[in-house]
């Protein structure tokens, strides 16, 4: 037998402390290696972030600005779609497409220079000042359809006559037939122009809310010809 051997037969009874301190080690090993591999994920995530910084801002100063200008135009595009899209909504909130109405006027025409001067990609304006023009053209868009919105809102119908009023709420029973997948399509049909009708002088019918129940029309026709 080994001296080692022989030392640990004399003194068996030191094998258990012995074991709680070679485990305790061992944790503090495991413990530590955690450590290491949680710092090296967190660095890795540190230095991709720092990367994607990197790439953000390595563009023109006026190209970032533009990028910028380009999503706050989208943001309030978005909030007019949503109106142009739904005659419904635009028959209860008619002021929002009565030009006679100078807030009205006021955002549309704005709306259509912010459109005249977007550029086809931010990278494509490299002038500040063509940048300040564009980003003042969209700053007018975004408070001029603010402030038409809420005097539509709070208006809602009381600018019109009563004979308007009148046809305004027939036009909204009108839109709800024309555009209902239960009713015939002839029925959807002789509504959609009796809608039309009845809005003739009062509001112009906008060109995507039109379009979207004729197609839906149009479908429903398709259908009961099959």
């Amino acid at each position: 037998m080994g001296p080692l051997f022989s030392f640990l037969s004399g003194y068996w009874w030191l094998v258990f402390p012995l074991a709680g301190i070679v485990g305790g080690w061992a944790k503090a090993v495991a413990a530590y290696d955690e450590r290491r591999r949680r710092d090296k994920i967190e660095l890795a995530r540190i230095e991709a972030a720092a990367a994607q910084r990197a790439v953000l801002s390595s563009g023109p100063p006026a190209a970032r600005q533009v990028a910028k200008i380009m999503a706050m135009h989208d943001k309030v595009d978005e909030r007019w779609f949503a109106y142009e899209m739904d005659l419904a909504t635009l028959i209860d909130y008619p002021m929002l497409i009565d030009l006679r109405e100078p807030l009205t006027e006021a955002f549309h025409r704005a709306r259509v220079r912010a459109g005249t001067l977007r550029p086809a990609d931010a990278a494509d304006v490299d002038d500040p000042a063509d940048a300040e023009r564009y980003r003042n053209a969209v700053d007018e868009y975004v408070v001029s359809f603010d402030t038409a919105e809420r005097e539509a809102r709070r208006r809602r119908d009381s600018g019109f006559t009563e004979a308007e009023q009148g046809s305004l709420n027939r036009a909204r029973k009108l839109v709800a037939t024309a555009d209902d997948d239960g009713a015939t399509p002839a029925e959807r049909q002789t509504a959609y122009k009796k809608l039309r009708e009845e809005l003739r002088g009062i509001i112009d019918v906008p060109t995507t809310a039109a379009e979207h129940i004729e197609r839906s029309i149009a479908r429903a026709l398709e259908r009961g010809r099959d």
